[in-house]
């Protein structure tokens, strides 16, 4: 009862991934049906062939030569017209399923960027990478070739059939023998290889997740000697992926034996029936030639209309994984239109941060990171936040970001005016931010900081640098500000890189700065450079900053503590 209830469930979700294919089928449904017919013209074509080379066979066997030439020219013409026909299909299948592939892939990295935060948060990186490519490449193979390949066999199979019962009953059912042992095993088969398929995409996840973190932290590999345990773990991951492997190809070349034998003697038995009606003056050389030929592409395209099954598992597999990543909401700038009448209401007063009551708890976790939080930041005023380390000050920059959103409670942003507009990722226009781990990407200077501001020139760039104390250091580099950031920032130290993400914020320019840690990588003297230039830009903007550093707190107008029960209160400066 279990086992039927666990396949009635496997089967289901297979209809929901298959849902969800054909929506992607749906975009190249004229190339489909042209892929189709295609398909179909060959198939026609490949059957033609064999009528074609029955009657050239017996016009040999009984020496009719006027017909001779005939029946050459049309066994030829179609053979080529089925190679044509081929050439075409497969040129098709390339052109489209390159394309299906790029737009797959666009989709689900437009959905993984999209997504909330906590909801992609849970994936690993490697994972998605994963999903990215190797389910993606699998669904775009399968939108564009599966259907029409169902299709193309399902004629073949048909139009045999029908050749073969037009001329002897007896010799379809010989053909068909291997039909019932693959319709018993099909629900066994469908499980396995479904299984096989998850463990298989999970694993590949796993490599990848593993590799990627490694080549990531590979100086803090090297600086604890870690090196030999980090590769003997990665063979133990590779040895679990070879053993899963080895298991499945033990299944699959049981599996393609059991069915090759079956073929073997489904050949063999319509070739003896074949001997047999020959010997009995039955039916012509010619009628033999073709039970040869149709029998075997009856048994060869059942058997591949059989190993659709294993592909539309495989492709459903891909799917459920390509689903799970793309089923979240996304963020769609909904308040763009509000958002932006604020802050252009808010262009030369500044705008004001409004926490009402906040209360924040993270979905794994049961205790409230904020509790009741409620403050104002005004226009122009400098915000610091304090407290032990995980005790939600970096919490409090994502609420403001709109990258998580309240429990309870609202946050809003209010102009002069008195206009209002609640926190969401419409409002990340209203903030510049300098993340803990800096954030650079790979690429120039120059890149880096349009990032935030692509119409700015050059020197709107130089004073930014300078803004950041870094500007003489750029300036002294043979490539200056087109000076490659490599991978993880390589090439800069950890100071520089926090001057330069500083930078790229007061590029952008925006009436709230979120300074996270901002500092912590400076020298005193270039943590107070850089922080006066901060405070004398822009009288009207709001920076709100993390810090355990008392150097920093006196540049504060307010200070809130945020202690371990969540709760925010203000402290005066010691």
């Amino acid at each position: 009862m279990k086992k039927s209830k666990d396949y009635a469930s496997l089967f289901r979700s297979m209809i929901d991934e298959w849902k969800w294919l054909l929506k992607y089928a749906k975009r190249y449904r004229l190339i489909i049906v042209a892929y189709i017919l295609l398909g179909m013209f060959s198939a026609v074509m490949s059957l033609g062939t064999s009528l074609a080379t029955k009657f050239l066979v017996d016009a040999v066997v009984q020496h009719i030569g006027a017909k001779l030439p005939q029946y050459i020219t049309l066994v030829i013409g179609l053979a080529v017209f089925q190679y044509v026909f081929q050439a075409l299909t497969s040129w098709l299948s390339a052109v489209v399923g390159s394309r299906a592939n790029n737009e797959i892939r666009h989709d689900i990295y437009s959905h993984i960027v999209s997504a909330a935060w906590e909801d992609i948060g849970a994936f690993h990186s490697g994972d998605l990478l994963n999903r990215l490519e190797g389910d993606a490449a699998s669904v775009s193979s399968g939108v564009i070739g599966f259907i029409p390949t169902a299709v193309t066999r399902f004629v073949q199979f048909f139009g045999a059939l029908g050749i073969v019962l037009y001329y002897d009953k007896t010799m379809a059912v010989l053909a068909l023998m291997s039909a019932p042992f693959l319709f018993i095993s099909s629900r066994f088969l469908l499980k396995t290889i479904r299984k096989y398929n998850k463990q298989s995409r999970e694993l590949n996840g796993k490599i990848l997740s593993y590799s990627e973190e490694s080549v990531q932290n590979i100086q803090v590999i090297k600086a604890f000697d870690l090196t030999r345990q980090y590769i003997s773990n990665f063979k133990t991951i590779l040895e679990n992926y070879r053993s899963m492997r080895l298991e499945y190809d033990k299944f699959s070349i049981l599996l393609t034996f059991c069915l090759s034998m079956l073929g073997l003697i489904v050949s063999y038995s319509c070739y003896g029936w074949g001997v047999y009606r020959l010997w009995q003056g039955a039916i012509t050389y010619g009628t033999m030639t073709l039970f040869l030929q149709i029998s075997g592409s009856l048994t060869s395209s059942f058997s591949a209309l059989a190993s659709l099954a294993p592909t539309a598992v495989s492709l459903a597999t891909s799917a459920g994984r390509i689903m799970e990543v793309t089923c979240f909401d996304e963020e769609t700038d909904a308040d763009s239109v509000r958002a932006k009448e604020v802050l252009a209401d808010s262009e030369n007063g500044g705008v004001t941060v409004v926490f009402d009551n906040v209360t924040f708890t993270y979905r794994d976790s049961e205790s409230p990171v904020l509790r009741g939080v409620s403050f104002e930041a005004s226009p122009g005023s400098t915000i610091g936040l304090i407290g032990p380390s995980g005790e939600g000050k970096t919490t409090m920059l994502k609420l403001i970001l709109g990258i998580v959103k309240p429990t309870d409670g609202r946050i809003y942003f209010r102009s002069p005016s008195g206009k209002t507009v609640d926190v969401s990722d419409s409002t990340r226009r209203f903030c510049s931010y300098v993340p803990q781990d800096v954030g650079m990407f790979s690429g120039t200077v120059a890149e880096n900081l349009r990032l935030v501001r692509p119409e700015a020139d050059d020197k709107m760039l130089e004073d930014a640098l300078r803004s950041a104390d870094i500007y003489s250091y750029i300036a002294s580099l043979p490539e200056g500000i087109n000076t490659l950031i490599g991978e993880g920032g390589m090439n800069f130290s950890q100071g520089q890189l926090q001057r330069l993400a500083i930078a790229r914020a007061l590029l952008r320019n925006s009436p709230v700065m979120l300074m996270d840690e901002t500092t912590s990588a400076l020298d005193s003297d270039t943590e107070k450079r850089v922080l006066e230039n901060i405070m004398e830009q822009n009288g009207s903007r709001i920076r709100i900053i993390t810090t355990h550093r008392e150097s920093m707190l006196k540049y504060c107008d307010h200070i809130y503590k945020i202690g371990a029960n969540g709760e925010m209160a203000p402290t005066a400066k010691e």
